[in-house]
């Protein structure tokens, strides 16, 4: 017995049927399956492929009725792109109401017309390949001119036969006579309303990661996506900021890293989440802007010489107290807020909090108890971190972009404090150099020059019977300002960043006049190098000890020499890792940019970049 032929599969009914499934999982079209048209009854667009002599004489490919039913040519092949754009145009035509009841008839201009605007909005939208010719660029007038204008002169040739009914309309009118059922026609425009409004929702579920396309079905949305979705859509303080942070979610990652709730890694743009921790959506709200507030003051770069978790807690008594009074969300349980620190800024709050360490060292952030829930860096999420700009420049644009557009909506009240800290982002931090010599101009002022005619006059060739004053210095004598150095030469010195600093003093001293400076180089033992000319400060100094670090006696013997004035300033240049020194006359410290001192500084302090 011979084997059975198998059955042929027709590649065409194939992509009819593969586009048709396409169309109607689209949101946008998936309400026209089922319409309510009477008590009970129900009604939904169909599509056939089937062999149909008019619209082969008609050299159409598809045509459409008012009850839904679209026949489209056996006749043509097409690939499913184009059949998704065929069957796409005959559904548009219901939805925009191009078939409504009282049409009982189509005109040529009318239908043309009809199929213009049906096709302006496919190419908008990109549903489909276009099967027909049309022109590369359809006009923009509107719909209701245009068709006045055709009525009276004619549908040009290029716009003739621009849907999907060949030589006639693809539009079939109502019938004349009432469905002998007593079915009312169908509200297509009705349910296509709901379809775009479906759309619109499902596009920004595309966008923020819940479906992975329109026509895949849409994922249980996790409520710590929800809340991070409420400040992308409602709170535009934060919103900028939002929408370019990734949250984390892993469990064995939280486990790893001992996180309770969430921590931040504002390097790398990650906000890592617990998720086995049950927490409202409201309660989410408040620890996502808890994070965003976190990275976007850079409160980790702002520890200086503080213990970093005393730091944390401080500025988690801070932001809390924040949200708080502007009802972000809502605070989970245990979370650090005190009423009494109200008003109080991170530095202040740090101050006040360090004089108990023992109970602070037991309070939680939303790490954990004693961690720090802000990340130096990024922990390894298998995610690529990465802005492309500098990231104090970054979270400083996000945040004054969200502030200024809540201003301007007048979107609620913030507290002075968070007002007071976004407004110092608008001036970015001055250089260390430039603030080393603001140091310098007030604590070592270069002696004024001043205008006098008690000597040779300065004329001008333009104007040579004007005489002028020309510049003197004061005949007196007076005392030249100095200042001391204190250097740091331990073996842990970077000598680049050594010689950054030590050329930048030279510059300076030379601006103000400075004849030499007093120089004592420090390891284990203190060496006194004499007064050293501002030029020989950076070229002809030689470090003479590579010891271990012990600045206070080199403070010592610059207070007790005779030669030193009182009045003289003390420039300390360190990497952190020093004794606690103290000092009883004005100073300040020149320390690279990631070093911390061992102690808490009290002159200013500038740190290398």
């Amino acid at each position: 017995m011979g084997k059975k032929r198998r059955a042929q599969v027709d590649p065409n009914m194939t992509a009819f049927e593969a586009a048709w499934r396409k169309l109607t999982s689209h949101p946008m079209f998936a309400p026209l399956l089922s319409v309510q048209v009477g008590p009970g009854q129900r009604a939904g667009v169909r599509a056939v492929l089937a062999e149909d002599g008019q619209l082969v004489a008609a050299n159409a490919i598809a045509v459409v009725d008012s009850r839904g039913l679209i026949r489209a040519s056996k006749a043509c092949r097409l690939d499913e792109d184009q059949w998704s754009w065929v069957l796409a145009h005959c559904l548009l035509h219901l939805g925009f109401g191009h078939l409504a009841p009282d049409r009982h008839a189509i005109d040529p201009a009318y239908g043309e017309v009809a199929c213009l605007a049906v096709a302006r909005f496919q190419r908008a939208v990109k549903l489909g390949t276009e099967p027909v010719l049309l022109p590369a660029e359809l006009p923009s007038v509107d719909e209701s001119v245009l068709l006045r204008q055709w009525r009276q002169a004619g549908v040009p040739a290029e716009y003739a036969g621009c849907g999907t009914g060949g030589h006639g309309p693809d539009l079939i009118p109502p019938p004349h006579s009432p469905d002998p059922a007593g079915a009312s026609a169908p509200d297509w425009p009705a349910q296509f309303a709901v379809g775009l409004s479906a759309a619109a929702t499902a596009a920004v579920d595309v966008a923020g990661g819940a479906r992975t396309s329109l026509t895949d079905p849409a994922r249980r949305r996790q409520p710590w996506h929800l809340a991070m979705g409420w400040f992308l859509s409602s709170y535009p303080l934060l919103g900028a900021l939002a929408s370019r942070f990734t949250l984390v979610a892993d469990v064995e990652l939280a486990r790893g890293w001992d996180i309770t709730i969430a921590a931040v890694s504002p390097v790398a743009g990650e906000i890592y989440l617990n998720p086995l921790r049950d927490l409202s959506d409201e309660q989410w709200r408040f620890v996502l802007a808890h994070e965003m507030l976190h990275a976007a003051l850079r409160h980790g770069d702002r520890t200086g010489g503080r213990d970093p978790y005393l730091w944390n807690v401080a500025a988690d008594y801070v932001i809390n107290g924040w949200l708080i009074e502007m009802g972000v969300g809502e605070p989970p349980a245990g979370l650090l807020h005190d009423p009494q620190l109200a008003g109080m800024s991170a530095e202040a709050v740090y101050d006040h909090i360090a004089k108990d360490l023992r109970r602070l060292r037991k309070l939680a952030t939303l790490r954990g108890t004693g961690l720090g829930d802000v990340l130096g860096e990024p922990l390894p999420s298998g995610g690529t971190p990465g802005y492309g700009v500098d990231l104090d420049d970054f979270y400083r644009r996000a945040l004054l972009a969200g502030y200024a557009y809540h201003q301007r909506e007048g979107r609620g009240h913030l507290p002075a404090g968070l007002v007071a800290e976004i407004r110092v982002l608008e001036q970015p931090p001055l250089p260390w150099d430039v603030r080393l010599a603001r140091w310098f101009d007030e604590y070592v002022p270069s002696p004024q020059r001043a205008r006098s005619y008690a000597r040779p006059s300065r004329r001008q060739a333009g104007t040579p019977n004007i005489p002028r004053p020309g510049w003197r210095w004061p005949e007196e004598p007076i005392p030249r300002c100095t200042f001391g150095v204190v250097l740091d030469t331990s073996g842990s010195m970077n000598p680049e960043q050594l010689g950054k600093a030590l050329g930048a003093i030279a510059s300076y001293a030379t601006a103000r006049d400075v004849p030499a400076a007093r120089v004592v180089f420090c390891d284990a033992h203190p060496y006194d190098a004499g007064y050293l000319p501002a030029e020989q400060i950076a070229g002809r100094v030689r470090i003479r000890g590579r010891g271990g670090t012990v600045l206070q006696p080199g403070i010592h013997l610059l207070e007790n020499a005779p030669d030193f004035p009182a009045t003289a300033p003390i420039l300390l240049i360190t990497d952190g890792y020093c004794d606690t020194v103290h000092i009883r006359r004005q100073h300040a410290f020149l320390i690279p940019e990631a070093a911390r001192l061992p102690f808490a500084p009290r002159g200013p302090v500038f740190r290398l970049r």
